[in-house]
């Protein structure tokens, strides 16, 4: 779908390390014994949190339509966690991330079939919504993409039942309790892409982006689907670019726009975040992580690990897929688990909706996340829910966190290093 043949997605950097991955844990735990996976996990039933708390369930307000229709504000948004402080001593959970770039919904049906396993598994995930798949082909005239003509994009329009069918899933995404960022429109690499793009530039290309999901009533002409149930202005607070590429130039647009994180670095070590642009948002770049049968590492994301193994061909030989579709799992959790054991490192995993290699990288991600769901003190959340989390905390055990380094476990275990930090 985002036609990668194209792409020149870290090509260069596939086999540069980065750092390891992280998992979660549900509610109820309180994640206090050392040795990870010791503590029990009581079933709420809760819906997925970032804190030991269940989320609460406020009255809804009347919903509030936006401009024609297209979106509307119908309050807080339902199943999200109230975070908490760790308390002294507390062992921190392990968060995993899983994220979609594009996320529009295809004849596979890849969005209905992983919000159902997110639903299977109480788990909230990241859909970085490419703007131009609200937009009919035939409007694309509305896109002044930055340095191109009018109209240009290096992915397809969708169809119009595709359209339909994206932003069936976005709302009923957004209602589960996952997040909707932005994957920005065009997805422009490479020489002419977003690392040549300036800031104002890439304050177009937002603004666009929002302008399309805001719009799509009027530019479809679709009658048959409600407004969004979000307002956009207030739900994007992140994105990842195309191919990584432009984070130098998107950085003071995304904080003048109020942003919280950014996810566009082109490669990181499996540690905790922190912040930069003067402290104004959360640095959450995909991470290297452990690549079965190499000496290097491979970056989180479905189209580098692609790379390592078949180049640059979506169709690779039918006789490896099985090991490729096992290569790529046991890398995620070899990542995983490197991170669950030492530093409890959050864990970023990228991924498209996508069919390369006959599918293989969809199943591989399906069975990570089977695979760790019900860990002990894994908990599988958004980007937004991660940086609520981040925020909740005190800056102390934040800084704590942060000085330990990739697959480093605390001295003297969790008790201990977070015991006396306030």
């Amino acid at each position: 779908m985002d036609a990668l043949s194209r792409r020149t997605l870290l090509t260069a950097g596939a086999a540069t390390a980065a750092t390891v991955a992280a998992g979660c844990a549900r509610p109820g735990t309180t994640g206090k014994a050392d040795a990870a996976g010791a503590a029990p996990v009581p079933s709420t039933g809760a819906s997925p949190s970032a804190s030991a708390a269940a989320p609460s369930t406020p009255a809804k307000p009347p919903a509030t339509v936006i401009g024609d229709g297209s979106t509307s504000d119908t309050g807080p948004q339902p199943g999200q966690p109230q975070p908490v402080p760790l308390e002294l001593g507390e062992r921190p959970p392990q968060f995993v991330v899983f994220s979609w770039d594009g996320a529009g919904e295809l004849d596979d049906r890849l969005f209905s079939r992983f919000r159902q396993l997110a639903k299977d598994h109480q788990a909230s995930m990241t859909f970085f919504l490419s703007g131009i798949y609200t937009l009919p082909e035939s409007k694309k005239e509305l896109y002044h993409p930055p340095q191109h003509h009018v109209g240009a994009s290096d992915i397809g329009y969708l169809s119009d039942q595709h359209i339909h069918d994206t932003l069936t899933q976005i709302s009923a995404a957004w209602l589960d309790g996952h997040e909707i960022g932005t994957h920005f429109n065009g997805h422009f690499c490479g020489p002419t892409g977003g690392g040549k793009w300036s800031p104002d530039d890439w304050d177009s290309e937002i603004e666009q982006a929002m302008s399309f999901v805001m719009n799509w009533r009027t530019n479809t002409g679709f009658t048959d689907l409600p407004a969004l149930p979000f307002d956009y202005r207030k739900e994007l607070i992140g994105g990842r670019t195309p191919c990584l590429e432009g984070q130098r130039g998107l950085l003071p647009t995304a904080a003048a726009r109020g942003w919280k994180y950014d996810t566009s670095g082109p490669g990181g070590l499996q540690i905790w975040p922190q912040k930069i642009q003067g402290g104004a948002l959360w640095d959450m770049p995909l991470q290297s992580i452990p690549f079965p049968g190499h000496t290097f590492q491979v970056l989180s994301m479905d189209y580098n690990i692609m790379y390592n193994q078949s180049g640059d061909n979506t169709k690779g030989n039918p006789a490896m897929r099985a090991a490729w579709q096992k290569q790529a799992r046991d890398s995620y959790l070899a990542g995983f688990e490197r991170a669950y054991s030492t530093n409890r490192a959050p864990m970023y995993i990228g991924n498209h909706f996508e069919q390369w290699n006959g599918g293989i990288y969809m199943n591989a991600v399906e069975e990570v996340l089977r695979t760790i769901a019900d860990r002990p003190e894994v908990r599988l959340v958004s980007f937004r829910q991660l940086v609520q989390w981040l925020e909740a905390q005190d800056p102390v055990v934040l800084r704590k966190l942060q000085s330990l380094a990739v697959g480093e476990a605390p001295a003297g275990g969790w008790s201990s290093f977070l015991g006396a930090t306030r």
